[in-house]
């Protein structure tokens, strides 16, 4: 199996799991809905959030804290993580970039592991190749991801250890804000929630218990082409439409 379709299956099921809270994928055509980090920049465009929650999250934002380098640093490492393929774009085009840069100002605990990160990544780039990290060449930034990414159990080379516990937090964030983009979403091709066409219960069940649809119902309730069509009854209680 491909590596990034490993990644796919995790979070596929990851989704499945969280569908009914989250809202992923039961929207109807039209309506208004987010992920965690397409619609950063249109408050009124997000899904389920409250005027409080609007206001914090300009705040937020108005906030800086990551440098422009740190930001070019990340979109390079985002983009070594999840590079694009032939059916879906890279972290950078998903918006992982802004999302990082939000997640870091929201939750200030991610900060100092990714500023520090960041900066010993350089570093390790400065002294093997004496350039920053995304000034360096396909081949030198695989020689350095290697050793993190993929740390062989074997090496005893203790300076390696921030680089390993930096990249498994930097690769944890980006496959959440990939996954959990409109872009990401369409590439697990994960659908979500959304009603089965019911006709109703088979007419060999009802008569086994004696029972029929009533043909004023039936027309109501499983013609397929009013389902979207809210119901509205009379103030007897009787069904209208």
């Amino acid at each position: 199996m491909e590596r990034r379709d490993l990644i796919k299956t995790v979070f596929l099921g990851a989704l499945a799991g969280t569908a009914a809270t989250t809202g992923i994928g039961c929207r109807t055509e039209g309506e208004a809905g987010t992920d965690l980090n397409t619609d950063l920049d249109g408050k009124d465009a997000l899904y389920g959030r409250t005027p409080e929650e609007l206001e914090r999250d300009e705040k937020v934002r108005a906030e800086e804290y990551l440098t422009e380098g740190e930001l070019e640093d990340l979109a390079v490492l985002v983009d070594l993580i999840l590079p694009a393929t032939a059916t879906a774009g890279s972290a950078t085009d998903a918006g992982v970039v802004d999302f990082l840069e939000f997640i870091v100002k929201d939750i200030p605990s991610h900060q100092l592991p990714i500023r520090g990160g960041t900066m010993w990544i350089n570093s390790e780039a400065q002294r093997r190749f004496a350039n920053r990290f995304a000034q360096l060449q396909p081949a030198q930034q695989k020689e350095i991801l290697d050793d993190i990414a993929f740390p062989d159990p074997n090496d005893e080379r203790p300076a390696m250890a921030p680089g390993i516990k930096y990249f498994n937090h930097l690769r944890n964030l980006t496959l959440t804000g990939y996954y959990t983009s409109k872009m990401g979403v369409e590439d697990l091709g994960y659908t979500g929630n959304f009603p089965n066409v019911w006709d109703g219960v088979p007419q060999s069940v009802l008569d086994k218990h004696g029972l029929a649809y009533e043909a004023d119902w039936l027309a109501k309730c499983v013609d397929q082409s009013q389902r979207e069509v809210i119901a509205e009854w009379d103030e007897a209680g009787n069904l209208l439409t």
